[in-house]
């Protein structure tokens, strides 16, 4: 009997102290997890900082006006009616009627040819720090995937849907 109980205590020891061990690697990985936390907002903080939101519009409505001049002239008078704004990400209540935080762009309103029934103009926001975002600050990235985020809500104003921008290299 007393053999038995030192056997049970020494698999108690063993597995007090791998509990102690296993507790130890979780608090470890715990705080090395809150630290990458803190660190990758810290640099989302920096980026965000480092944004200069007017140089990054005045580069984007540099770019859809150089982009505007390369259409063909009946779309380029159609699409040079268009409202085009820039804003940093979409709003609190964009989200809320389910934009995703991270769009790069959006169309909003009637397509071409339902123009005439509504109240509202129709327009395209682009979303310059989301796009800067995810070119990572390089000026030519940042005008490649401006061009193609305005041809793509453009592609929507003139009533194609995703597959149809997809077909036409527009995603």
């Amino acid at each position: 009997m007393v053999e038995k109980l030192g056997h049970i205590l020494r698999y108690a020891y063993l597995a007090s102290s791998i509990s102690k061990l296993v507790l130890i690697r979780a608090i470890r990985v715990k705080v090395f997890s809150a630290f990458l936390c803190a660190l990758c907002v810290s640099a989302l903080k920096f980026r965000s900082v480092n944004f200069d939101f007017k140089k990054w519009c005045a580069i984007a409505s540099e770019e859809v006006e150089a982009t505007l001049k390369g259409l063909p002239k009946p779309l380029r008078e159609r699409a040079g009616m268009l409202v085009v704004t820039t804003e940093r990400r979409p709003n609190a209540g964009l989200q809320a009627d389910g934009i995703e935080e991270d769009t790069l762009g959006l169309f909003c309103g009637p397509e071409f040819v339902e123009e005439e029934h509504v109240p509202m103009p129709p327009q395209i926001i682009l979303f310059v720090e989301n796009i800067w975002d995810m070119v990572e600050g390089d000026e030519k990235g940042f005008r490649e995937e401006i061009r193609t985020t305005f041809l793509h809500e453009l592609g929507h104003y003139f009533g194609l849907d995703e597959d149809g921008l997809i077909e036409r290299g527009l995603e």
